[in-house]
């Protein structure tokens, strides 16, 4: 199997495709062929050259944690739940666009705490919540802030101003399980997502989660706005 991926060497401005060759069982994730490409006693490309080896972030493993986002054969999605035998005779692996590059397939996603923090997006006094809504709770709650959603998104542009669907889905959690929703966050909802949502709904294809944003909106827009 051919593997193409986008690296970025550390101290280097440059993007550039690099092949490699791997015969390992088709059953293993992305995640995996990483993994076994990286800790061969020498990393070498298809043209046999030594090289460094690829960067890229994970932790779980699990579809948990979001640390594996990249794209892949041009989709966004997350290398640890992303399987050889449905991407064909060739992958292609690039980082997230929507992100400044660190290094090969590692981004800084750090603007997306950073918008969070300066609405002050988070829960800060608990109460408890309506019982019939105690299941979309859950499964807002699910949001990894792995950036696929963001990847995805016509609207998004480095968190300048649109902050996108984890944003409105915090928002939602905040307005119904905080005492502190208050005017200052449903202006900084209406501001830095209201207002920029186009409705492609993009961001639901590719959750890994399948958070079902349009109905955070809902409920949002019938609660406070």
């Amino acid at each position: 199997m051919k593997v193409k991926i986008l690296r970025k060497l550390p101290g280097e401005d440059r993007q550039f495709w690099e092949e490699f060759e791997y015969s390992g069982p088709k059953d293993n994730t992305v995640a995996a062929m990483i993994d076994e490409l990286n800790f061969r006693d020498d990393i070498i490309n298809a043209k046999g050259e030594h090289v460094p080896r690829i960067s890229w972030e994970c932790s779980c493993l699990q579809a948990k944690c979001g640390a594996c986002a990249m794209v892949i054969n041009g989709r966004p999605a997350l290398a640890c739940e992303t399987f050889l035998k449905d991407l064909g005779k060739e992958v292609r692996l690039q980082p997230l666009r929507k992100f400044p590059v660190v290094a090969d397939l590692v981004v800084d996603r750090s603007a997306i705490h950073e918008s969070l923090l300066s609405t002050e997006s988070y829960i800060q006094e608990y109460k408890e919540s309506d019982n019939k809504d105690y299941d979309h709770h859950y499964t807002a709650a699910k949001c990894l802030k792995c950036g696929l959603c963001l990847e995805v998104c016509p609207n998004y542009k480095g968190g300048k101003k649109f902050y996108g669907a984890l944003f409105a889905n915090d928002c939602y959690l905040i307005a119904t399980r905080s005492d502190v929703f208050d005017d200052s966050i449903k202006k900084e909802y209406r501001k830095h997502f209201a207002a920029g949502c186009s409705k492609s709904f993009a961001c639901v294809d590719v959750c890994p989660m399948k958070i079902p944003t349009l109905s955070s909106m809902a409920k949002l827009n019938r609660r406070h706005t």
